[in-house]
Formats: structure tokens, sequence, C-alpha cells
């Protein structure tokens, strides 16, 4: 990450709201910014502080562009040190960078402590009053008559992709284009298979070592024979060092259910180098893996003491890990509670699975079973039809200047944009790429594919500024 010239936030000081945090290094400076609760209504005008993180480091003023992070569902620092893509072209471009938290994640609590408290307060919790904290963040930047002729960019991974997009669709005046990486604006309704997402993840396993996804889908069968007693209950917990010893039936579904998120995960972050991004993990992790998956036909035990050194990879890569907790799949700041409310509410993903074509046990999409769920852990129900009647859909084409890049490992692909709708509205594949591979740091053992697609990202957004520049009438940097 490229280091913050004190001088230059000095200079620009008065622009920044309330407390200042000077991280060492230093990186970025920390900020506070008082939005609305509620940016549709009038009769309430309560306000909160929405955290966002600046760099300045390379901005050329006046008029440098801003890189904009709409962030997601989690603490910003995650992910401002996990998008090493924006850093790495900030000198280039001359750009100032921002990350922006997303309200109820992190620091950015509406109503505090007391924030998931109450259903009434999670009232606020929507993409739509995200985005308007984002519109409204961004035009109090631009007040600054060094930035007022700035063009600003979103750029988003996953969620935060999908946001990205989002903000280029609702407020063009605000942005002038967007990078919308493994974004899965399509993963609505029917508007892609439901089984396609966890058909990726099996050829990711398929591709990776002979005998692999054959041994995870024979894994089922034996778990459900092992959990027929009380000792082969028992059995498991012990098998794969459990915090928790399983205890029932019920305790069972939950545990296969972890070692589901568990293979998608890895399929979602299976990089060609070390990282940390879930949890800390050698390069390419599936192929480390499938290394202990070799043989789908040995006996139960045998197999699932197979599976337990396969995820001991995931969760162990370490080796400082006493045990297995089931009740988590990432040591990261991400917010499992905050989406499941998400998608409780407006973020109605439907996913299936037939053990034919993937490698997981059968489950249909079965939205009342689901809503029940919502209903008790929230006491809400979904709207299935909310985004897709919100942002259109498929129907996007009114809509210009969108990136939308997605990798052929990355499961999140499947709901993705994975053909150019226009010649501003492009799909960039990234071949051998997981989850927003393209929004990481360069490294020497990136793809050809993923430094190929970053050039081309690169001369979108120089496009971009260049059109908006010669719009307002002004000089290029």
């Amino acid at each position: 990450m490229a280091s913050l010239r004190l001088a230059g936030c000095l200079l620009l000081a008065w622009m920044w709201l309330l407390v200042s945090v000077v991280h060492s290094g230093p990186t970025y400076e920390t900020y506070y910014f008082d939005q609305k609760i509620d940016h549709f209504g009038f009769y309430e005008d309560y306000t909160f502080k929405q955290r966002y993180l600046v760099s300045n480091t390379h901005w050329k003023t006046p008029g440098g562009p801003i890189l904009f992070y709409t962030g997601n569902e989690g603490d910003i620092t995650l992910f401002s040190n996990n998008t090493g893509f924006m850093w790495d072209i900030a000198e280039e471009l001359r750009a100032l960078l921002v990350f922006a938290e997303h309200r109820y994640y992190g620091e950015s609590m509406p109503f505090g402590n007391l924030s998931y408290s109450d259903p009434k307060h999670l009232n606020y919790l929507t993409s739509e009053q995200a985005l308007a904290d984002f519109a409204v963040l961004i035009r109090f930047f631009k007040k600054n008559p060094d930035a007022t002729n700035s063009p600003v960019i979103a750029i988003g991974g996953s969620y935060g992709g999908m946001l990205a997009a989002w903000l280029r669709m609702k407020y063009p005046h605000v942005v002038v284009g967007a990078l919308a990486a493994s974004a899965p604006i399509w993963q609505f309704e029917d508007l892609v298979p439901c089984n396609l997402y966890y058909q990726i993840v099996t050829n990711d396993f398929k591709e990776s070592g002979a005998g692999c996804d054959e041994s995870i889908s024979k894994s089922w069968s034996a778990i459900n024979r092992m959990a027929g007693s009380d000792e082969g209950i028992r059995w498991l917990s012990n098998a794969f060092h459990l915090c928790s010893p399983l205890k029932c039936k019920d305790d069972v579904a939950a545990f296969k259910n972890w070692l589901s998120e568990t293979w998608v995960n890895l399929a979602m972050v299976d990089y060609p180098y070390p990282a940390n991004f879930l949890e800390p993990l050698p390069a390419w992790p599936i192929e480390v893996v499938c290394s202990f998956l070799k043989n789908p036909k040995l006996e139960d035990k045998a197999l699932l003491q197979n599976i337990f050194q396969a995820i001991n990879v995931y969760y162990n890569y370490t080796g400082d890990t006493p045990c297995l907790n089931t009740s988590q799949t990432a040591v990261g700041s991400l917010d499992d509670l905050g989406w499941s409310y998400q998608a409780c509410t407006e973020m109605v993903m439907p996913f299936c699975s037939d053990g034919v074509t993937d490698m997981f046990e059968p489950q249909s999409w079965n939205f009342e079973a689901f809503s029940e769920e919502c209903y008790k852990q929230w006491g809400v129900r979904p709207r299935p039809s909310w985004i897709t009647s919100v942002y259109g859909g498929k129907n996007i084409s009114s809509s210009s200047n969108i990136i939308f890049s997605n990798g052929d490992l990355d499961p999140w692909s499947a709901g993705g944009v994975k053909e150019s709708i226009s010649e501003s509205l492009v799909a960039i594949l990234i071949a051998d790429g997981a989850h927003h591979l393209d929004l990481r740091s360069n490294n020497a053992y990136d793809p050809k594919s993923v430094l190929d697609a970053r050039a081309l990202e690169v001369s979108y957004m120089k496009k971009w500024i260049q059109e908006y520049r010669k719009q307002l009438g002004v000089n290029g940097l």
C-alpha cells in the first residue's frame, strides 16, 4: 500500500468530518461522516457516523480522479487490506482512494450497540439506503474545490461489486463508471439456474485432483451412516476435532452445512499464491486439499478421516488451531449476522443442488421454508422479487460504463454478467481466477489472464476519465 503524505492531508483537513485516526505506516486516515439513518423519509431526521478511509498519497489536484470503494458486509479495513488493485493503480491514475463502510457493519452502526437488538432498528439495513449513503458522501467530497471536477469511479467486489454496479445505475450523475468484480447481480429469482453455483464449485475440485470431487460426494452418505448411532456421532466429533461435540441429528445437519460452506469458501479463495482473506491458506489451496482425497472407495471411517485432513488445510494450515469451530467458516471481519438479515429481506438468492451434476447432497430451493426460518430469526419475511424490481434484473441495457469481471473458478460467477451487453457494459472473464482476484494486489504468481484483465480495466477507467473531462471542457492531468 502507498503511504500517506501528512502535508497533503493538512491541506484537506477542513474537508473531512470529525475524528481522524492516523494509522502506523501510515497508509490511510480514518474519518466519520454524519449520515441520515433514513434517506427516504422526512419525519425522522436522526443521523449516525459512517466510517470511511482515505489515502491521498498520489492524488493530483485539482481534479484528479477519485476511486471509491463501495463497502460491503464487513469491517471496511478488511476490504481496504484486500483490494490492492486500487493501491497499485493510484499512482498511474493520480487518484484519491476512498473506502466507504457499509451501514450496520464495522463501526458504522446507526443505533450503536442496539443496532441489531430490534427488527425496527434493522429496518434501515438495505442496499438502497447504503447506495444513498455513498452518493451523499461522494457529493460531500465534491464540495472541496480540489475535487469539484474530479471524476469518481466506483469499485467493489462481491456484494460490494453489486453495489458499485447499482451505484452507477441509480446515480450516474455521481459516478462516471464502475468496476463490479465478482458481482452476482443476476443470482435472483430465476435469472440463472439455481444449481449452477454448486456445479462451479464441483468443477473446481474435479479439475484439482483425481477422485477429489467423488470423495466429497461420497462423504455425505458416510456421515449419515455414522450419525445413525450415538457412538457414530461421538466418533465424528472426535475425528473432526470439533470444539463443540455433536449431540443429535440436528447437530449433524448443521455439521454438514458447515462442511458444504467450507468447500464453497475454498472455491472462492483458490488463489495462485498464499493468502488470508478468509483463512490463512497456501497457494492453490484446492490442490492441497485434493491431495488428501484421492481414493473415494475407502470405507466410511477412512474416507471421513481424509475429509478431516482436507478441511484441516482450510481451518488449520498454520497448525495453531486446537479444535474446529462449526459456528464459523472464516476468521476475517465478514459479518454473517448482518448478511443473514439482508438475505432474509431483499437479498434472496436461490441455491439448489442435485447430487448428480454436483458433489453436494440434493437440496431443492424451498422459498416457503426459507421464509419461515427468516421470520423465526428476524421477525421479517423476504421479498424475492424486490431486487429485480429495483435494479432491473437482466434489463440493464440502458445503463453504461460498467465493467463486470468474473473468474471461472469463482462460484459467484454463476450469477454474474459474463457476456458484454453493449460497448460500455463490458464483461471480462478471467481464466484461473477465483473470487475478485483482479481486485487483489499484483503478484508474481498471478496468471496472465488477471494481468490482462487489470490492464483492460484501467484502460476503461482512463477512457471514462477522459470522456468526463471532455464534457466539462477541462484539461486532463
